[in-house]
């Protein structure tokens, strides 16, 4: 699963050795949103104990948009699937040029 840990961002840092990142990018506004996931306060047993899920519902600051998300990880805290409502799961790269481009756009 090193493929999407490299895809979506595994952590913003070495510091922080407990926190998965993912990025989500709103239909509605565009905007692109980093979401912090910590590895074992937030993921919980799914019904089957067969792995983990968390649901986040995820507001941006541009719009206030809610986007509804469902992430999925196996047994070994690996990000399996991801649903998300209103949204669309990108990668770091999205997230890096989405804040490039508003800093960009303020100057």
């Amino acid at each position: 699963m090193g493929f999407l840990k490299k895809l979506f961002g595994g952590g913003s840092g070495s510091q922080d050795k407990d926190g998965l990142y993912f990025y989500i990018q709103s239909n509605k506004t565009g905007e692109v949103i980093q979401v912090r996931l910590h590895r074992f306060n937030d993921l919980s047993p799914t019904d089957d104990f067969s792995g983990y899920c968390v649901h986040k519902v995820v507001v941006g600051e541009k719009g206030f948009d809610r986007l509804e998300a469902e992430f999925y990880f196996d047994n070994k805290r690996s990000l399996t699937t991801c649903e998300v409502a209103g949204g669309t799961l990108v990668d770091r790269g999205a997230y890096d040029a989405y804040k490039a481009g508003k800093s960009g756009a303020a100057s």
